[in-house]
């Protein structure tokens, strides 16, 4: 076999076979403490394609940074073909301050491609994209709601594009969903460099879910199981196709008041059901909020005050309720399956 050539990034040299930290530098705090976007380089003895797998681009999205680091330590990465960019935290600022935003409250992913010398937002941008997707290709950017709300496990697909519908299936959330390019986001300027972009959603900001994250890392090694970066073994196999849905919409608050919920992210309603109601704090007024689609709930407020018009269901059309009834049997049985712990953390 043809010895690989070392994988360049950051300056640095990664030799085949094995798994570096590389630190990218940003900018430096207020205090001149260096801030810094660590990439996890895993570079594979054998050829094959380079994936990067990013979390935190939104600083409050901790179930991404959760999922890429049980991902560096699962079995079957450390027999990899090709070579794995894991960046943990992409917005580090946001990640420190608890917040979704850089300190200036640009939102990081509106801000692709960005700019060597723009704002802070476009220079983390440019960095991300010269540095991580140029030399990927393939990605998988994890997300998750904002927060007090929650998502479903699913993933989102550019419309008309096969291949990222294939993997989506590799994948295995227990919904694909196709979702327009936004201008501003990862997803469109990196499939604007040739370089396709699935994204996880999953879980609320700044709350861990066992469920969220152990179908993220499920998900990630199938993908790579599906491109040849992995064997088989240790991956997760998909008992039930994910569900895949061409539309959805919110169902919003009629007024305002007090919320009170009668279905869940993962239920399948019809047209018409009542999923919960909102009432005035005295109760002399209350409406009920009434689905008009029929589909799975895959986001959802959990906030108990709402004003009116906030999105409180989010519904994504499903072809039949056979078929969305046998995801759901699938998830309820994820869901009660005791959480899996790396053996060091088992007292």
């Amino acid at each position: 076999m043809t010895k690989r050539d070392a994988f360049e990034i950051g300056g640095e040299h990664i030799a085949p076979g094995t798994h570096r930290i590389v630190d990218l530098p940003i900018s430096h705090m207020p205090d001149h403490t260096p801030v810094t976007m660590s990439v996890h380089v895993v570079h594979g003895r054998r050829p094959g394609p380079v994936l990067f797998v990013s979390a935190a681009i939104h600083g409050d999205e901790v179930i991404g940074v959760e999922v890429v680091r049980r991902l560096l330590r699962a079995r079957p990465v450390s027999r990899l073909a090709g070579t794995l960019l894991a960046v943990p935290i992409v917005n580090s600022f946001g990640f420190l301050n608890h917040s979704r935003y850089l300190p200036d409250r640009r939102d990081l992913n509106r801000c692709f491609p960005g700019h060597p010398s723009g704002s802070l937002a476009a220079r983390m941008a440019h960095l991300f994209m010269t540095e991580i997707v140029q030399r990927a290709d393939l990605g998988i950017d994890l997300h998750s709601a904002a927060i007090r709300r929650e998502n479903l496990p699913q993933i989102r697909l550019t419309p008309g594009n096969e291949r990222l519908f294939t993997l989506g299936q590799a994948f295995g959330a227990p919904v694909m969903l196709k979702s327009r390019l936004r201008d501003g986001s990862l997803r469109a300027a990196a499939e604007e460099a040739g370089v396709d972009v699935l994204l996880y959603e999953a879980g609320e900001g700044l709350r861990f879910d066992e469920y969220a994250a152990r179908a993220g890392v499920s998900g990630v090694l199938r993908v790579m199981h599906k491109l040849g970066m992995i064997a088989a073994r240790g991956v997760p196999q998909v008992k039930t196709p994910p569900l895949a849905s061409d539309r959805s919409s919110w169902t919003r608050a009629p007024l305002g008041g007090l919320l009170r919920t009668y279905r869940t992210i993962g239920d399948y309603v019809t047209e018409g059901e009542v999923l919960g109601a909102v009432a005035d704090p005295a109760g002399d007024v209350e409406e009920e909020i009434v689905s008009d689609m029929e589909g799975i709930i895959i986001g959802r407020t959990n906030m108990p005050v709402v004003n009116e018009g906030d999105a409180l269901f989010h519904i994504a059309l499903t072809p039949s309720e056979k078929v969305a009834e046998a995801v759901v049997d699938e998830m309820s049985a994820q869901r009660d399956a005791p959480p899996l712990f790396d053996e060091d953390e088992i007292i």
